[in-house]
Parts: structure tokens; C-alpha cells; sequence
């Protein structure tokens, strides 16, 4: 089991790249949330099997159609075992 942190940067706020998120990671049975930043990116908390979470974050460098992502900062965590399933944070 791994944790990662992402904040993904570019066109990605009003796009429904939140609930892609979402609905990609509850599909890939992954654990974590992922939510808005007030800088105008979006950060998500994925956890589960290491390959699974390299697929979900090779997905959130396309996201859904109408994103348009300029770069992922990706960060190793230590996993805090959260369970499914995965959820938008409303802030």
C-alpha cells in the first residue's frame, strides 16, 4: 500500500475535474479525497496498491475532456489506511 499526494496545476478548476477524479478512483477501488485549492489547482490524497495508484496518477495528468492540465506535483506519504470510499471535499 502506498500514499501519494497531488496537486495538480492548469485548467482544472470548473471542468469537473474534481468528480472525474472521483468517480476514476472509486472505479480503481482506491481510498482518498480530493478537493479545490484556493490558487485555483486541485489536490488529491490517493492510497492503495503501488500500480494502482501509478494508473489513477497517469490519468489526472489527462483528466476528463475538457481539463487542461500543465504539471503534477506528486509526493510520497506515509498511508493512513483510509477506506472507501473515495470522496470530493467541498471547501
Amino acid at each position: 500500500m502506498v500514499r501519494v499526494r497531488a496537486v495538480i496545476k492548469g485548467g482544472v478548476q470548473g471542468v469537473w475535474y474534481r468528480q472525474s477524479t472521483a468517480d476514476e478512483a472509486n472505479r480503481l477501488g482506491l481510498s482518498g479525497w480530493v478537493r479545490n485549492r484556493p490558487d485555483g489547482s486541485v489536490e488529491a490524497v490517493f492510497e492503495g496498491e503501488a500500480d494502482v495508484v501509478e494508473m489513477m496518477l497517469a490519468w489526472c495528468r489527462i483528466g476528463p475532456p475538457l481539463a487542461a492540465v500543465s504539471s503534477i506535483d506528486a509526493y510520497h506519504e506515509p498511508t493512513e489506511g483510509l477506506g472507501p470510499p473515495f470522496a470530493v471535499k467541498r471547501v
